[in-house]
């Protein structure tokens, strides 16, 4: 290839051993300037190899990006200092939605011990796949992203500071096919271009609200998976972006928008045999669990409200586990029954267990990293589960809630031993300083509802 640019859009995948291919490519474009201002030479000269370097506040900021006390590796009194950011090549593809580029994701590296940092969270979730593989399992996990298309640009939304936004549809949509005819133009683009990146769509359908829709990724192995997440939901939005509109993945948009879920689902390659390791039998219509299955359904169950935290990491993330909400608020287990937190779907080679508890806000290495451990504690304890819950799991009134708020995640995290033999204990405090940071940004804040309440009558 003599042309960098042309050789990035026709590509989808590099594989590890390809790179020094493409790096040839880029040779050929002596002016050819990256992200971050990082010229094409030095690049392939310095940065393609060993990487470069970022300000360690990347990892203990707030979404403001406001440098808060509390995090014991990155503080005023540490300077600051940097860490390393590795390209990890096996994730280079092409992105068809902007001209001429490619993006690679990088594992975050302490540069003085040559260690991943813990807390980085494709370091958490990589500790996560490693435990499992020990036990001899590979996972494969899928997700279902749900999100809602506004009317208005990004701009437009903070011009009117967030408030009175307006569906793009006028009506519930789910399953309809008028109402996402509408906006085929836009969907159409995130279903090709984003499976042309890498992120291979199955499909895409209208959900339970106006302008409320559903992508569905194929499944991979949970790193691959993770980052299929993240990539999409970065290229949702930048695609949203270049067609003035504005997508979110928030939670909970409005008290009477249904809830945008980050359904994952999971199952555990046997590393020996290459099968399902969750169905009891090699009948490809078993729906029979095997005891791996039922041991790590049965972690989920017994300490998901520990790990909620890293499943729904923010205030508004709580405000979807509503009644009749299509989110759970019970943890318990149905075979496909939506009603409850853990759904058991498919049999044979696709038997698997749905987690409906993350929301479309939830980090997914974080979410993903919290489900493995969970299973992994179920595998390990040998853990069976509650009896099958049949009926409306809503109405249920002796089975765990999933925390309300979350005050209630931040207390089940801050006493869970669990959470810190599974995660570390410094990534255990890492991450209750986040939520804590977070909470304490809610709490001295004024909203809109309390000036409606008490203005005029307080």
């Amino acid at each position: 290839q003599k042309d960098a640019a042309a050789y990035l859009r026709a590509i989808r995948y590099v594989r590890v051993d390809d790179a020094a291919r493409l790096m040839a490519a880029l040779k050929t474009r002596h002016q050819l300037v990256l992200e971050d201002a990082c010229h094409g030479d030095f690049f392939i000269e310095r940065a393609a190899a060993h990487g470069t370097h970022f300000c360690t506040y990347l990892l203990g900021t707030d979404m403001e990006m406001n440098t808060p006390d509390g995090y014991a590796a990155m503080d005023w009194a540490s300077g600051y200092g940097d860490y390393l950011a590795r390209p990890d090549w096996s994730t280079l593809r092409a992105l068809p939605w902007l001209a001429g580029t490619a993006l690679v994701l990088c594992d975050a590296i302490d540069e003085a011990t040559g260690e991943a940092v813990p807390f980085a969270p494709r370091s958490i979730l990589k500790r996560q796949v490693q435990r499992l593989e020990a036990l001899g399992f590979d996972p494969l996990m899928a997700t279902e992203l749900e999100f809602y298309v506004l009317r208005e640009s990004y701009a437009e939304a903070a011009g009117k500071q967030f408030v009175d936004l307006a569906p793009a549809g006028r009506y519930n949509e789910d399953y309809q096919l008028l109402q996402g005819t509408k906006l085929e133009s836009l969907y159409h683009r995130l279903r090709s271009e984003l499976s042309a990146a890498g992120v291979p769509i199955e499909f895409s359908k209208g959900e339970a609200f106006a302008g409320q829709h559903e992508i569905n990724i194929h499944y991979a192995g949970a790193l691959e998976s993770a980052d299929r997440a993240a990539l999409f939901k970065h290229g949702a939005k930048e695609i949203a972006w270049q067609e003035g509109r504005a997508i979110t993945f928030m939670a909970k948009p409005y008290q009477g928008w249904t809830g945008s879920s980050g359904h994952i689902h999971i199952s555990l390659r046997d590393r020996e045999t290459g099968r399902n390791a969750f169905p009891a039998t090699d009948d490809p219509q078993c729906r029979e669990m095997s005891d791996t299955m039922r041991w790590f359904l049965g972690g989920l169950i017994a300490v998901s409200r520990e790990f909620s935290l890293f499943v729904a990491s923010t205030v508004n993330a709580y405000k979807r586990f509503a009644l009749g909400s299509w989110a759970p608020v019970h943890l318990a287990w149905g075979r496909d029954n939506r009603t409850c937190a853990f759904r058991v779907v498919g049999s044979g080679p696709a038997l698997r267990i749905e987690n409906r508890l993350p929301g479309a806000d939830a980090n997914p290495y974080l979410s993903f990293a919290a489900v493995l451990a969970a299973g992994i504690h179920g595998i390990e304890g040998r853990l069976e589960p509650p009896d099958e819950f049949r009926g409306n799991g809503y109405t249920a009134t002796d089975l765990p809630r999933v925390p309300h708020t979350l005050y209630r995640a931040i207390d089940a995290w801050e006493s869970s031993s669990l959470a810190r033999d599974a995660f570390g204990a410094d990534v255990h405090a890492h991450y209750l300083n986040m939520a804590r940071v977070e909470q304490n940004a809610f709490d001295v804040a004024v909203t809109d509802w309390e000036r409606e309440r008490y203005l005029e009558r307080g």
